[in-house]
């Protein structure tokens, strides 16, 4: 395996400096098809390329192509897509990726056969299904290997319909609020660890560089950092699992992490929290099971709304203030569970405007629980 990570990554770096230069010195592009072609006859030189799956190495030209190509892309669409770079052998994360052709590549229950490596013991995490098109081996900083496989021809069968809505309000005290008033704990999974976490990084600190001992120094603080994004992705996959499972609309906040982390005080918080990742396992496992997603305005005041009578009120702009009380109707809200209907009823909203009928979708028949809009309710915004 290190071995076709060298030679991946020598072929990636080659053709990554041919096309540079030929760009530099005529404004000329060679192609993935040319880089194919001249691979062939470089093997004839550089024997020792010959060692490895040839695949892996066709598919790192690839990958050089694809990167050239999102580049370009970026460049067109005012994107910022940073230009291809050289890869390192100190690169803390290394991959190939190897194609199946004919029977090089089959999954037993305690064993892979992968291109070259023969068989391999491995833990198969899930059962594979459809035509296997291709394998990616990847190294981890913490020195662990895995291999994703990627295929095809698999059909997954939607979840029953339940006719359940839900609003979802995001936050660093509580991970989720819904409409439904349950709420989900953060589990800060992070500031938790961070005290063994700092006292791995200062031993790390005082090992002498291109020592054993900071090498294996640097192994337990990258294991600390695996154990941690293990830790918070197990808890959103089961909640984002539980939701799709139990209802068959969700509502969420369009939030933009990216711009909330220039907040010194709380980007560590929001990071930790991983709002941006539970929203993409929430998107891919709607599209599915055949349930609708819908993301609400991130200008919307769903906090600043009262979910009964519609009065909009400035209190909340505040984020100390966890629970006020409405001066138009004297209702007592939980700021959580409040900013929560008012996300499911905008989201019914968007969607009914979108459908052309109100609330009525392909699998259901969707009703709004309170006329929380202002129109319905007749009263002024103030």
């Amino acid at each position: 395996m290190a071995k076709t990570f060298g030679c991946c990554r020598f072929v990636y770096n080659h053709y990554l400096d041919i096309r540079k230069k030929a760009y530099e010195a005529g404004k000329t592009s060679i192609s993935s098809s040319a880089c194919q072609s001249d691979m062939a006859g470089m093997k004839n030189t550089l024997t020792w390329l010959k060692e490895v799956d040839s695949t892996a190495l066709q598919a790192s030209i690839q990958n050089l192509d694809a990167a050239y190509q999102n580049f370009f892309r970026g460049v067109k669409s005012g994107k910022h897509v940073g230009y291809p770079r050289f890869k390192s052998k100190r690169d803390s994360r290394q991959s190939f990726k190897s194609k199946k052709v004919g029977d090089n590549i089959k999954v037993l229950d305690r064993h892979i056969r992968l291109p070259k490596l023969g068989y391999i013991d491995c833990r198969v995490s899930k059962r594979v299904e459809g035509r296997i098109l291709s394998v990616t081996v990847t190294k981890t900083p913490s020195r662990k290997y895995y291999v994703a496989i990627c295929c095809t021809d698999v059909d997954i069968a939607p979840l029953p319909s339940t006719g359940n809505v839900v609003g979802v309000d995001l936050g660093l005290i509580d991970l989720i609020t819904t409409s439904d008033n349950q709420k989900t704990p953060n589990h800060r999974h992070l500031a938790k660890s961070q005290k063994k976490l700092a006292s791995l990084q200062r031993r790390l600190s005082r090992k002498q560089k291109g020592s054993n001992r900071r090498d294996k120094a640097k192994v337990k603080v990258a294991r600390l950092h695996e154990r941690i994004t293990n830790q918070r992705n197990d808890a959103l996959h089961k909640l984002s699992t539980n939701l799709v499972r139990d209802y068959d609309l969700i509502a969420i906040e369009n939030l933009a992490p990216s711009n909330m982390v220039k907040n010194r005080r709380l980007a560590k918080s929001i990071l930790d929290v991983s709002w941006s990742e539970f929203v993409r396992q929430l998107e891919y496992k709607c599209g599915w099971y055949g349930k609708h997603i819908v993301k609400v305005d991130r200008f919307f005041p769903s906090s600043q709304l009262c979910s009964v009578c519609g009065f909009q009120s400035s209190i909340t702009k505040d984020l100390s203030v966890r629970e006020w009380v409405c001066t138009f109707c004297g209702t007592v809200i939980d700021r959580d569970a409040n900013a929560a209907v008012n996300i499911l009823n905008e989201g019914l909203r968007v969607v009914a405007d979108t459908a052309g009928q109100a609330g009525i979708y392909a699998r259901g028949e969707y009703v709004r629980p309170m006329a929380a809009t202002l129109g319905e309710a007749g009263i002024p915004r103030l």
